[in-house]
């Protein structure tokens, strides 16, 4: 992949860190937080889905509270982070409104994405507010998160939302030009690392730990999330928040911070997890009509197209789809537990109301949690 080819990108996750948007410590850096969401809304214009993944509740907290030192103690922290959010949520809110776009809250903690239900229904719910248009404005839940599940960064959390949505970019804005192969503070002649894959050695001898003391990242970080990124596929661009137009100019192609290229197009990336990765928790029997649908179309698997249901299994899991004789046709994440898909197995989506006293989705699979074996 070139540069360039990011203008082809239909979704982008942007994540801000903590010394960008709070100035240093100082508090919101208004004209900055407008700046972005100017670059965002002008994506959006493109017909590009937006992410943010925002730091800055505990900075923001901070400032508002007088602190000079960020807490160490968790529930210093967390009411920190309460505080912090408030400011945070409104200021995003009121710059998106200046374009007419609507935001969305999103607070999420370690298990909504290690859990595989929370997991799936995370995801339905991006999906969902990206559909309708909205931005998505994600941050850790601070304010109820322990040691035990705290993603330990934003950074992290950035690169779980690109492979929660299937984003094609990851951009970390930071307060550095980008990756170095040397600490640039300690060597002058320090030179900027333009592309490099996410795989390559030199990562680990040059990412350093934060040098703001206001976030929980540094450069080890930010390489530890483009590799999490890069197993949906997709790049990573490590690059100064601090330059003009920095959103618009990335996406357009110009080289600028480091670009950290996945191994696997977010297709293959993406199909190949899911074909292998997983453990197989069921199987549902099709009808041939639905056989045909999926090899020739590529299209959902319906509740109408299945003969048969069995394995114990919840809604996320990973569960096998075969034909009449036995031979396994395809794989996905089935959005109803075995019971429930039971009683919808060879009826249309209109009945799932009254056999089952709810409807979610209208699909017993969706074609992006599908995979033709």
């Amino acid at each position: 992949m070139i540069r360039s080819d990011f203008r082809q990108a239909q979704r982008v996750v942007v994540k801000i860190g903590s010394s960008l948007l709070t100035d240093g410590g100082r508090g919101l850096n208004k004209q900055a937080i407008a700046g972005w969401v100017a670059q965002m809304a002008a994506l959006r214009q493109l017909g590009v889905d937006v992410v943010l993944v925002s730091s800055g509740s505990v900075a923001e907290g901070m400032s508002r509270l007088k602190l000079k030192n960020r807490p160490k103690t968790l529930h210093e922290l967390q009411a920190a982070a309460s505080v912090g959010q408030m400011g945070l949520v409104r200021r995003f809110e009121n710059e998106f409104q200046q374009h007419e776009l609507l935001a969305a809250q999103v607070l999420l903690t370690h298990d909504d994405l290690s859990d595989r239900q929370r997991y799936l229904n995370a995801r339905s719910t991006l999906l969902t507010l990206l559909g309708f248009g909205v931005v998505p404005v994600i941050n850790e839940n601070d304010a109820v998160a322990t040691e035990e599940i705290r993603f330990g960064d934003n950074d992290t959390l950035g690169a779980l939302v690109a492979n929660l949505v299937e984003a094609d970019l990851l951009i970390l804005l930071t307060d550095q030009t980008g990756l170095f192969d040397a600490n640039p503070s300690l060597y002058p002649d320090a030179k900027l690392i333009s592309s490099v894959s996410v795989n390559d050695k030199l990562l680990d001898e040059v990412a350093g730990e934060s040098i703001s003391g206001l976030g929980r990242g540094g450069m080890f970080t930010k390489v530890r999330a483009a590799r999490l990124a890069a197993r949906s596929g997709a790049a990573t661009v490590i690059v100064s928040g601090s330059i003009e137009d920095v959103i618009k100019r990335v996406f357009q192609g110009e080289e600028l911070g480091s670009y950290l290229i996945p191994n696997l197009a977010p297709l293959v990336a993406r199909k190949q997890w899911l074909a292998g990765q997983l453990q197989l928790k069921g199987t549902v029997t099709l009808d041939d009509g639905a056989v045909r649908i999926l090899q020739a179309a590529g299209k959902s698997l319906l509740a109408v197209g299945v003969k048969a249901v069995q394995g114990k299994f919840k809604r996320g899991d990973l569960v096998s789809c075969r034909d009449q004789n036995g031979v396994e046709i395809a794989r996905g994440l089935i959005n109803y537990g075995a019971e429930d898909a039971a009683k919808i197995a060879g009826r249309p989506s209109g009945e799932f109301q009254a056999l089952l006293g709810y409807a979610d989705e209208d699909e017993l699979i969706h074609r992006d949690n599908l995979v033709l074996i």
